[in-house]
């Protein structure tokens, strides 16, 4: 059976972390706009999805996107989505997404993302870019970033070594 290309594909605008404070911890746009209307974004989606009810739906609309959002201990991941993309391979991506933060902070918290952040937007970046999924699999992402810390790692050294 032959598949279409573009039933995997899915174009994010936006992903945002935030805390059930409503906090903001992370984002990363994918479509231009300005700061202005981003700010206008976050605080609009961090009330719409902190006021749901626990027990509710994780998919809603707001204004021409889907809204996909999913809680993990005390930080809501939440995307935008065209009307025509799909919530449920949206919901694995984030999933996805949590899992290689465990995988690289055992057990992610809040507190890995505030004082890890560029780790966590660099785990981001390795698995998906521009909106769309590019790596799919944990291991290879596991390697990648592993290769990352170990370059990482090889220059500071280099960099703490005495210079004669």
């Amino acid at each position: 059976m032959i598949l279409s290309e573009d039933v995997f594909l899915l174009q994010m605008r936006f992903l945002l972390l935030f805390s059930r404070q409503g906090k903001l911890r992370l984002q990363k746009w994918f479509t231009a706009l300005s700061d202005r209307d981003k700010k206008k974004i976050i605080r609009d989606i961090t009330h719409l999805v902190l006021s749901r009810p626990p027990k509710a739906c994780n998919f809603l609309q707001w204004r021409d996107l889907k809204i996909v959002y999913r809680r993990y201990a005390s930080l809501y991941f939440c995307c935008g989505l065209d009307q025509e993309d799909n919530e449920l391979i949206t919901l694995e991506l984030l999933h996805r997404y949590v899992e290689l933060l465990d995988q690289n902070f055992g057990n992610v918290c809040e507190l890995d993302i505030i004082f890890n952040f560029e780790k966590a937007y660099f785990i981001l970046d390795e698995f998906v870019i521009c909106g769309e999924v590019q790596e799919t699999s944990k291991a290879s992402v596991a390697k990648s970033l592993e290769e990352a810390d170990s370059l990482q790692e090889t220059m500071e050294e280099y960099m703490s070594k005495p210079t004669y």
